[in-house]
């Protein structure tokens, strides 16, 4: 009788958890609840906001020309980013379980930060420079593709606005986002801050969708307010936008 040759130890465990690997990993997105993702939309949509918000309250540094270590180095901006998150949240920022979507999301987000960071230290540092250029909006633009580029097609992020306060191409909104953004958000019966949720396609593929509305601060107006088409510190257009009034969104979306 022909004998059955057995694989080896190690190949056979190695196979093993291959098969393993297929198993468990290629449903765990799939499976997850539609609280889980809204949980990790709003998740990483307050961290993108926190991060912002750093960026934001240093533009006077930034642009201080007398200065050169401004002191914001990529772990500084986190740890800033971090106390953001708990006063947005009253709680302290925790990773997520390892292997977790919502993990992997976090570990995005914070290493587009770093990489943001790190590669803007020449210019934010420069001494004998006033404006730098490194706007809130654009820190944001850059944070989302580093996230867009490390989420591995799993999940991404922009920031856009209402169609006439774009001001990067780039940002415009998708059909989707426009449509909620002008018939949801802008409805005076429209619950202020409130995310607005769905399945719906992105970019051709099936997705979970998270917006988050965005209100003019009185920071903002120093760019974005009146008198409208006034040019403001960066030489762009102001928008002529009103303190309160609706002036952008966070779109988030994890594929499906």
């Amino acid at each position: 009788m022909e004998k059955i040759k057995c694989l080896p130890s190690t190949a056979f465990l190695n196979l093993t958890i291959f098969v393993l690997s297929l198993l468990v990993s290629a449903p765990a997105q799939a499976a997850l609840s539609q609280e889980d993702k809204i949980a990790i939309g709003t998740e990483i949509t307050t961290i993108y906001r926190a991060a912002r918000g750093v960026i934001a309250k240093s533009q006077k540094l930034i642009n201080d020309a007398t200065k050169g270590d401004k002191g914001l180095s990529a772990d500084a901006v986190i740890a800033k980013t971090k106390e953001n998150y708990k006063k947005a949240t009253g709680n302290d920022f925790k990773m997520a379980a390892a292997g977790t979507l919502k993990a992997e999301t976090q570990t995005a987000l914070l290493d587009a930060i770093k990489e943001v960071m790190n590669n803007a230290q020449p210019l934010i540092n420069e001494k004998g420079k006033g404006l730098k250029g490194f706007l809130p909006a654009i820190f944001a633009k850059q944070m989302g593709d580093g996230f867009n580029k490390n989420s591995s097609g799993k999940a991404s992020i922009k920031l856009t606005a209402p169609k006439n306060y774009v001001r990067n191409r780039a940002n415009r909104p998708d059909k989707w986002e426009a449509d909620v953004i002008e018939n949801k958000f802008k409805d005076p019966g429209y619950e202020k801050n409130k995310v607005f949720t769905a399945d719906a396609p992105h970019k051709g593929k099936p997705a979970f969708r998270l917006i988050l509305p965005e209100y003019y601060k009185e920071a903002c107006l120093n760019c974005h307010g009146e008198p409208k088409g006034a040019k403001d510190i960066t030489g762009g257009k102001k928008e002529g936008g009103k303190l309160g009034e609706l002036g952008g969104a966070i779109s988030f979306v994890i594929y499906n």
